[in-house]
């Protein structure tokens, strides 16, 4: 028998579906198989202490997406770790590309994520400027014309230049970056911003979540976005929240999923947690962690999730609110190669 998380009842054979693991049982052994369902869209929270396998659950469900019909997955990438998905396959292939230096076009963003990208009050002179030139200007070379072309005292104009010469240089924006139909195809892209610093990487973030969702509202993307994000707390607090938070409260209706990972889920904000309707959680130690998720455990689960929790990789606790049921279990092997595990001074060859 197989049971998929995400499907209520008298839904269990309909639609893709990836295989997520096994049920655990309470001596250890591995029970029946569990899917998890590609059908609908889905907010899922993948949690975990460093070490103990949430990107490698991520992985597992990214090969699980990249095979499925009907779908369009995205991986963004902050650690290096995704682009063995590329790599050659045990079993079925898992058809993907992987995008190095990864572009957005300035227009994606608004004024007010400008402002706050650039570190910029929108009061103060500059950040009024860069707020204008955001909503005139469809390019770089229109923003910074746009404040050129202001009688702004020269003081502030100068600033606002120097800051948007400042975005130009992290080489992430072109009128021609990612679109949703480079972002719309079968197979998984993955998205590398393991090489940008912080700010650079949110912007990405905000132009592929924003593309994915005009994209499906639009109908220029036919499929089913799935977008998942590791390392997330790194988002949640820069301006690439903006855009997952929308996908976690609108994309619903339009079709659009989120899997997102962390080791700090005290560092999501409240609507990430709250809208997730299924949670994957691997070990966990920090009191303000477990806290964090222990404020969003539903009334259908009688035991504190500090109770619950597994202690070995590789092991988890699934919240599913399709069935309001709790899982304990094993995650499947990678059919590709785990990209995130630490390197050893033992495993050193000397010359």
């Amino acid at each position: 028998m197989t049971f998929v998380i995400g499907r209520g009842e008298g839904r269990q054979e309909a639609g893709p579906s990836g295989r997520l693991g096994t049920y655990r049982a309470l001596d250890g052994s591995e029970g029946a198989l569990l899917h998890l369902d590609f059908d609908g869209p889905h907010a899922i929270l993948v949690v975990g202490k460093r070490g103990y396998g949430k990107s490698y659950t991520m992985g597992v469900v990214a090969e699980g997406l990249a095979r499925a019909r009907g779908v369009a997955p995205v991986v963004v990438d902050p650690m290096g770790v995704f682009d063995t998905l590329a790599a050659p396959s045990d079993g079925e292939s898992v058809p993907a590309t992987v995008v190095a230096d990864p572009q957005i076009s300035p227009a994606t963003l608004d004024p007010r994520s400008w402002c706050a990208l650039l570190d910029l009050s929108p009061e103060s002179g500059a950040g009024a400027l860069v707020w204008q030139a955001a909503r005139e200007g469809s390019t770089l070379a229109e923003m910074r014309a746009a404040v050129e072309a202001t009688a702004a005292p020269g003081t502030d104009r100068r600033a606002a230049i120097n800051h948007i010469t400042l975005a130009e240089s992290w080489g992430v924006f072109d009128p021609g970056g990612l679109s949703a139909r480079d972002l719309g195809g079968g197979e998984i892209t993955v998205v590398s911003v393991s090489s940008l610093d912080s700010a650079p990487m949110n912007a990405v973030v905000r132009g592929v979540g924003e593309s994915l969702y005009r994209g499906r509202v639009s109908g220029e993307i036919p499929r089913l976005p799935w977008l998942l994000v590791d390392e997330a707390h790194a988002f949640f607090q820069g301006v690439g929240r903006a855009a997952l938070e929308t996908v976690l409260t609108q994309g619903r209706t339009p079709g659009v999923s989120l899997v997102f990972a962390t080791q700090r889920p005290a560092a999501i904000s409240e609507v990430g947690i709250s809208q997730s309707d299924i949670i994957v959680s691997h070990r966990l130690t920090s009191g303000v962690d477990l806290a964090a998720l222990e404020a969003a455990r539903p009334s259908y689960m009688t035991a504190s999730l500090d109770e619950r929790l597994p202690t070995d990789a590789g092991e988890v606790v699934v919240i599913d609110d399709a069935t309001e049921t709790v899982h304990a279990a094993t995650v499947r092997g990678r059919d590709t190669p785990h990209g995130g595990d630490s390197p050893r001074a033992s495993e050193v060859v000397e010359d």
